[in-house]
């Protein structure tokens, strides 16, 4: 099946060649039409299925047949649970909506910075995406008014509901026009989601994709017991130490793959962050560069690293542990693959012990953990 059996426009299509999108994913292949009929839409999917481009491409549409917006009345409202996804959300948002005709304005909002600037924004917005309880605070300063919305999408909802934001979601719903189109995307099915799937769905088209189950078998598991002061020099070791030509390496947060890029680049290691701060474009050539081998290291958020997939990436390591044990078998996922053997590799602090224990108990396998003072870390950089 291709793009183009799908009833996408002829922009969009040029646009998803553009981006090397050449065959639609088996969520793509239902949600798009499906959504392009105004019905609503249940998908049971994982992070990286293709989801977002599934309301995307058929979102934007839409839109090129809707009347020009009042001021601060949004068409589309996507609800996220986090700040990174809000931005990730937007950006394809963007990057599909350039080659349309007709201008579709994107904004994202979210708490942690400064509500002035995105109030200001507001006006002549079509897409909004949002986190909960920014938008909250938005509608209840009269910055946004919700009665135009025509679509609401629901984005890793069980995420957003096991962060506590069901109430908020409620209220949301609540101030919504009752004749809308819904669409809901999640990675599971449990009791939360079905509490807002009767809520807000209305005969709904439903998608489940199984998840496949990440094999572990070839990869060689190893963690370092490593204060939080010794691990960046601890990491330029393992690198030079391993002779790494090709590895990809995740933090906690946007601050922090930054932070561990510019001290790697400082050694003269060849090394880029990616994350939702920068853009589609550069995001795409830093993922060409490093699937082909011409970056040598490329440091990730989870949510960004949910696209990489290359089948003989050699070395994975996590330089802090995440908060999932299903995101640390994602992560080290990424290598291993094909029938090729890899090394996943963790440095985790003594507050991040009782963690990597409850990591191992869930994963059902128990890792080598090497105290990193007894080692001599003081190799010349490369």
């Amino acid at each position: 099946m291709s793009f183009i059996s799908l009833g996408l426009s002829p922009a969009l299509l040029k646009a998803l060649e553009d981006q090397n999108f050449t065959i639609p994913t088996p969520i793509q292949q239902t949600a798009i039409p499906a959504i392009l009929n105004k019905k609503d839409v249940l998908g049971i999917a994982k992070t990286g299925s293709g989801k977002t481009a599934s309301y995307v491409l058929p979102l934007l549409m839409n839109l090129q047949q809707t009347p020009a917006v009042k001021n601060r009345h949004a068409d589309v409202l996507v609800l996220v649970p986090t700040r990174e996804l809000a931005e990730q959300v937007k950006d394809v948002f963007h990057t599909f909506s350039q080659s349309l005709p007709e201008r579709v304005k994107t904004l994202a909002v979210y708490g942690g910075v400064s509500i002035n600037p995105q109030m200001m924004a507001m006006q002549g917005v079509n897409v909004l995406v949002a986190t909960p309880g920014r938008l909250l605070e938005l509608v209840d300063s009269n910055a946004v008014h919700l009665s135009s919305i025509e679509t609401l999408v629901l984005d890793e909802a069980d995420k957003m509901l096991n962060l506590g934001f069901k109430e908020e979601v409620n209220r949301i719903i609540a101030l919504l026009p009752e004749k809308r189109q819904n669409i809901l995307f999640s990675a599971t099915l449990n009791n939360d989601i079905q509490h807002i799937h009767q809520l807000m769905l209305h005969e709904p088209v439903v998608i489940q994709i199984e998840a496949e189950e990440e094999s572990l078998e070839l990869i060689n598991q190893v963690a370092y017991i490593v204060s939080d002061e010794k691990k960046g020099p601890f990491l330029r070791y393992l690198i030079n130490h391993h002779a790494m030509k090709q590895v990809l390496i995740f933090a906690s947060s946007v601050q922090q793959t930054d932070a561990i890029v510019n001290k790697l680049r400082k050694n003269n290691f060849d090394a880029k962050a990616i994350h939702s701060k920068k853009s589609q474009g550069a995001r795409t050539e830093m993922l060409s560069h490093f699937k082909s081998g011409k970056l040598r290291i490329l440091v990730a958020t989870d949510l960004m690293a949910r696209g990489i997939d290359i089948n003989d990436l050699p070395f994975v390591i996590n330089y802090e542990l995440p908060r999932s044990p299903k995101d640390y078998i994602h992560r080290i996922g990424r290598t291993g693959r094909a029938g090729t053997m890899g090394d996943a590799i963790s440095l985790v602090s003594q507050n991040e012990l009782h963690h990597f224990e409850v990591i191992q108990k869930k994963m059902g396998k128990k890792v080598d953990l090497i105290d990193s003072e007894n080692i001599n870390i003081s190799i010349k950089s490369t």
